[in-house]
């Protein structure tokens, strides 16, 4: 992972939220939300929330007298997470890395985080981390995406902006993204971080839109891809965009559209 890769700055939330959240993960967010109220959590924290699709979820679900504490690394993620959030006094919006937690020992039953833990300079940092602010019994809740050959329109348009740029291809969503799927690997890095047993389920959904541009616009201008593109060819964007959801369109037609959407869901115990 390249330093960049952590940026989510400028319009990047906005429009993360507005097209990457309906598109792959609201499923998924739905999915953690289950599991995680299914563990009955009293103290929650959410690492790597985002623009808050799984806060959104599981608050509802979270008991009267439950505390939630959500964080994430970049501030406007987070600020644009509460700004989508009703008022709720469980709910406490904190900016945290989660390799260096400004939290106690033992403080959480559980520690939750959706497609966040690719993007952690130092995993088993982060899951040592993690371990340590669970109380015995906790859980560690995450997922992870696929390898990016299981995620068709995220290969589909990686393959489309090779064709424009092909001497330095933009490789976000290969690279970061997509680039921590190796179930041993993610056992491995558990284990050694202490926790004592690992779950890890293999899911599958459907990625839906109403036309191939709205897939485009979201890996293209919704992900640090736009930060890519830019840096390869400043103005080229709206056309690097248009490649793509030509490129879409071309296998799926120019009507509404489905894809598989794959990733690793993981249950740690303390």
């Amino acid at each position: 992972m390249l330093e960049t890769d952590k940026l989510f700055t400028g319009s990047i939330p906005e429009n993360y939220d507005r097209y990457m959240v309906p598109l792959i993960f609201e499923a998924f967010a739905a999915d953690l939300a289950r599991r995680a109220a299914s563990l009955a959590p009293i103290s929650v924290l959410e690492v790597a929330a985002g623009t808050g699709v799984v806060t959104r979820a599981l608050a509802p679900k979270l008991s009267p007298d439950a505390r939630y504490v959500v964080t994430d690394l970049n501030q406007p993620m987070l600020d644009h997470a509460a700004s989508r959030q009703g008022p709720d006094s469980r709910i406490t919006w904190r900016q945290a890395d989660a390799v260096a937690l400004p939290f106690d020992d033992a403080a959480f039953d559980l520690v939750c985080c959706q497609f966040g833990a690719m993007f952690f300079p130092d995993r088993p940092a982060a899951y040592r981390e993690a371990r340590r602010v669970l109380k015995p019994g906790g859980h560690f809740l995450f997922n992870v995406w696929d390898r990016i050959e299981e995620n068709v329109f995220a290969d589909e348009v990686t393959k489309a902006l090779a064709e424009i740029f092909p001497d330095d291809s933009p490789r976000f969503l290969a690279r970061t993204p997509h680039g921590y799927h190796d179930t041993g690997l993610i056992r491995s890095d558990l284990e050694g971080a202490g926790f004592a047993r690992v779950l890890i389920e293999t899911r599958a959904e459907q990625s839906h839109a109403s036309s191939p541009r709205l897939p485009a616009i979201a890996y293209c201008q919704g992900t640090l891809l736009r930060t890519e593109i830019e840096a390869r060819s400043p103005g080229s964007l709206d056309a690097a965009t248009d490649h793509a959801a030509s490129a879409i369109a071309g296998r799926h037609g120019p009507g509404e559209v489905a894809a598989k959407i794959q990733a690793h869901v993981i249950v740690a115990a303390v």
